[in-house]
């Protein structure tokens, strides 16, 4: 599946803080169709994303009826963003989990 979308950054500080894109309601519905089957356990779901040309492959977490797309430090800072920031995503979802890029 492939979707595009604009996602607001926000900063989580659970238990380990991080930088993520939420994913907008529309988007995160579209996902839950087919989380089963592209699911590797604990609700995670791999995908290959794209954003301001820099592609990472991370996996999206379920949370409060949407999921949260992980940026890592070394992604956000390739893609300049930070909190409240708005980004422009291309996506994959379902590829299998590897080795970063980045």
């Amino acid at each position: 599946m492939e979707l595009e979308f604009t996602a607001e950054v926000i900063h989580w500080r659970g238990p380990a803080p991080f930088f993520y894109a939420r994913i907008p309601e529309e988007a995160g519905a579209a996902i839950s169709r087919v989380r089963k089957a592209v699911t590797y356990g604990w609700g995670v779901i791999p995908v290959e994303a794209t954003i301001n040309g820099v592609t990472f492959r991370t996996s999206l977490f379920p949370k409060d009826g949407t999921y949260l797309l992980p940026l890592r430090d070394v992604v956000r800072r390739r893609i300049g963003v930070t909190v409240d920031d708005r980004v422009a995503v291309a996506m994959v979802v379902g590829r299998p989990p590897r080795e970063p890029d980045l």
